[in-house]
C-alpha cells in the first residue's frame, strides 16, 4: 500500500488548496484523457498545474490556427466555469529535448530516446520551480514516464501513476517478471502455450499480449522505456486507471492487492462532445454536413488513430475491401499514416471509384463523428480511447490492431465483450475478408447482435459514472484520500 497520509500536518498549496501537478505524456492518445483528468481535479477543488511539452503545445495551437506564443489552452474551460467557484488550472511548458519542429512521427526512435534521456532533467527543473509546498502537493504523471517515482521521492511529494489503458495491460506489464520466468518473454524462442499464471488473468494467449511483449529483441528504446517505467510504477503511491471496474473485476482486484488502484473511467470531455480544451494535435475537418446527408446507421467510420503506422499494402487491401463492400464511409487518414514521406498512400483512383458514398479527411473530432446517427460501424486500430468512445456511442467495431496495447484491447472487444469482430492481422489482411466483415457488421444478424452487445456495455459505462456508480465512487475516494494527505478539506 502507499505511504501513510499526513494526518492534518500538511500545509495547503496554491491559494490554500492542495496542489496537483499533472504531467501529460506527449502523445495524442494520452493527451486527451489526462487533460480531462486535470479538469476533473480542478473541479473538485485542487489547484492544478498542467505540464505539457513545447512541441505538443505548438502543434495543438497551430491545429486551431492560433499563435502558440499567446495561446492559453485552458482559457475557455476557465471562462465556462466562471459562474461557479472557478477552475484553478494553469499550464506550464517544458522541452522534450528536441526542436519544436522536429518530425517525431518520421523519427520515432529519436523521439523516444529524447523522452528517455533528455526530458527527465527538463521536468525536474520545472518541478523544482512549481512545487512550492511539497507536503501539500502530489504529482500525477503518465505511467510510461521513466522518472516519476524517483523525482517524487526527491521532491517529497506523492506520486500518482495515471494509466490510460485497460487494467489488464497494466497488470501484464507489472508482471513482466513472471512472463520472463515462465519463458513467454525475453527469450529467443518464447513459449506459444496459453498463459495462466498472471494474477487476476485466468488465461491469455501469447498473440494477445501487447506487441512489445511479443518481440524477441527487447533492447529497443521503447523496451528500455517500458522496463524503467514499470520499475517506477512499482513505487507509485496510487494508480488511477481509465477503465471501469465492472469490465475488468478480477484484474483490478489483483492489482488492488499490490497498491491503491482506482478505476475511474471512462474519462471523456464533458457531455461526450467537443471539449472546451483543445486536445487535438491536428486540424479537425467538419464532417457534420456530409454525415447529415447519409441515412441512419449507414456509414462505416474508419480511423487508425494518431500514432501507429500501416503499410501501403495493408492500406490498399483495406481500401479494396471498403470499395467492394458498397458501404458508405468516412475515412480519417492522417497524412503520415504510412510515412511522412508518403502523403498520398491510397490506391490510385480510389476517390473516383468511391464517388459520393465516401469522404476522406485528414483528421476529425472523433466523439462528434461516433455520436452521429449516420455512423453504424467503426473500423479501428483499437486504441483504448477509440474503444471506450465507440462503446459510449453504441457503435460496434471492426478491429485491426497495429501496435502496442491494441492487440490486447482487441481481445477485450472481440473475445470478452463480443462487441466487435477481428479483421486479419498485420501483414495478413485481405480485401475479400474486409469486404465480408464490413457487410456483416453494417447489416444483417451479425450487426444486430454486435449492436446489442455494445448497448449492454454502454449501460455498464453509464452506470459507472453515475452517482453511486463504481467510477464515480472510486474518484470520490481518491479525491478524499489526496485532500486528507495534502491538508485540504
Amino acid at each position: 500500500m502507499g505511504p501513510p497520509e499526513a494526518a492534518g500536518a500538511a500545509a495547503t498549496g496554491r491559494g490554500g488548496k492542495p496542489h496537483a501537478v499533472v504531467v501529460a505524456y506527449p502523445l495524442q492518445g494520452h493527451l486527451i484523457p489526462v487533460t480531462h483528468l486535470a479538469l476533473r481535479l480542478a473541479a473538485r477543488g485542487f489547484a492544478v498545474t498542467f505540464v505539457s511539452t513545447e512541441a505538443v503545445h505548438d502543434q495543438t495551437a497551430r491545429a486551431l490556427g492560433a499563435d502558440p506564443d499567446g495561446y492559453d489552452v485552458f482559457a475557455a474551460a476557465r471562462a465556462s466555469a466562471s459562474g461557479q467557484q472557478g477552475l484553478d488550472v494553469a499550464c506550464e511548458l517544458v522541452s522534450d529535448g528536441l526542436p519544436v519542429g522536429f518530425d517525431r512521427s518520421l523519427h520515432h526512435d529519436d523521439f523516444m530516446g529524447a523522452l528517455l534521456h533528455a526530458l527527465p532533467a527538463h521536468v525536474e527543473r520545472l518541478l523544482r520551480r512549481v512545487v512550492v509546498d511539497p507536503a501539500a502537493t502530489f504529482l500525477v504523471a503518465g505511467t510510461f514516464f521513466v522518472w516519476p517515482a524517483t523525482l517524487a521521492r526527491r521532491l517529497g511529494v506523492a506520486y500518482v501513476s495515471f494509466w490510460t489503458e485497460p487494467a489488464l495491460i497494466f497488470n501484464l506489464y507489472y508482471h513482466m517478471d513472471l512472463l520472463t520466468q515462465n519463458g513467454h518473454f525475453r527469450c529467443d524462442e518464447p513459449r506459444k502455450d496459453t498463459i495462466t499464471y498472471i494474477p487476476g488473468v485466468p488465461s491469455i494467449e501469447p498473440g494477445e499480449l501487447m506487441s512489445y511483449l511479443q518481440e524477441t529483441d527487447t533492447t529497443s528504446v521503447v523496451h528500455r522505456i517500458i522496463f524503467k517505467a514499470f520499475d517506477e510504477a512499482r513505487r507509485a503511491d496510487y494508480v488511477l486507471c481509465n477503465t471501469v471496474e465492472e469490465l475488468e473485476p478480477s484484474t483490478i482486484a489483483a492489482l488492488r492487492a499490490e497498491k491503491p488502484f482506482y478505476a475511474v473511467g471512462p474519462i471523456f470531455p464533458a457531455g461526450f462532445a467537443r471539449s472546451a480544451v483543445a486536445t487535438s494535435m491536428w486540424a479537425e475537418s467538419d464532417c457534420s454536413r456530409w454525415l447529415g446527408a447519409q441515412p441512419p446507421g449507414s456509414v462505416l467510420y474508419i480511423s487508425f488513430g494518431s500514432y501507429a503506422h500501416v503499410t501501403r499494402r495493408e492500406l490498399h487491401e483495406i481500401a479494396g475491401g471498403v470499395l467492394s463492400s458498397g458501404a458508405r464511409f468516412l475515412w480519417v487518414l492522417r497524412p503520415d499514416v504510412v510515412s511522412s514521406d508518403d502523403p498520398d498512400p491510397l490506391p490510385e483512383g480510389f476517390a473516383a471509384a468511391a464517388g459520393g458514398r465516401g469522404l476522406v479527411v485528414p483528421w476529425c473530432c472523433q466523439v462528434e463523428v461516433l455520436s452521429h446517427a449516420a455512423v453504424g460501424g467503426f473500423l479501428t486500430h483499437c486504441g483504448w480511447n477509440s474503444v471506450l468512445e465507440s462503446v459510449w456511442a453504441g457503435v460496434p467495431m471492426l478491429c485491426f490492431p497495429l501496435l502496442t496495447d491494441q492487440f490486447t484491447n482487441r481481445r477485450l472487444v472481440v473475445r470478452e465483450w463480443r462487441a466487435g469482430v477481428s479483421i486479419g492481422d498485420r501483414g495478413a489482411v485481405a480485401a475479400d475478408e474486409v469486404r465480408a466483415l464490413i457487410e456483416g457488421v453494417m447489416g444483417g444478424e451479425e450487426g444486430e447482435r454486435l449492436r446489442g452487445q455494445v448497448r449492454k456495455l454502454r449501460a455498464t459505462l453509464e452506470a459507472a459514472v453515475s452517482p453511486g456508480g463504481s467510477s464515480r465512487s472510486n474518484f470520490d475516494e481518491f479525491v478524499d484520500v489526496l485532500k486528507r494527505r495534502c491538508g485540504g478539506q
